[in-house]
C-alpha cells in the first residue's frame, strides 16, 4: 500500500551531524535501504523534515522504514495512506454517500 512517510528531525543529534559532515551520508544510505519512491526534504512544523513516498506491503514494514530515522536521528515519524485519483474512484464514495448519509 502507498503511504506518505513524514520524518520530522530534531536539532539535536541533526545539527551536531551536520557539524561532523555526516548528514549527507547517513541519508543517502537510508534512501538506499528503504528505497522510497520518491522523497522530499523541507521545513516541518518548524524543524527540518522529510516526506517519502513508500510502499508498505504489510505492518511488519513498518519499522524497516522508521527504525533507520530513529536511531541515525532520534527523528518522529509518521504514516499515512496515500491513494491515487484511481484509489479514490474505486472506494464508491457515492454508494457511501447513499448508504451512510
Amino acid at each position: 500500500m502507498r503511504m506518505l512517510m513524514y520524518v520530522e528531525f530534531p536539532i539535536e543529534p541533526f545539527n551536531a551531524s551536520i557539524r561532523d559532515g555526516s548528514t549527507g551520508q547517513k541519508i543517502r544510505q537510508i534512501l538506499a535501504e528503504i528505497k522510497p519512491e520518491a522523497a522530499y526534504f523541507s521545513e516541518y512544523d518548524g524543524c527540518r523534515g522529510g516526506t517519502l513516498v513508500v510502499d508498505v506491503k504489510e505492518a511488519a514494514d513498518v519499522p524497516r522504514l522508521a527504525e533507520p530515522f530513529f536511531l541515525k536521528f532520534h527523528a518522529k515519524v509518521r504514516f499515512r495512506v496515500a491513494m491515487t485519483p484511481d484509489d479514490l474512484g474505486r472506494a464508491n464514495l457515492d454508494a457511501l454517500g447513499k448508504k451512510w448519509g
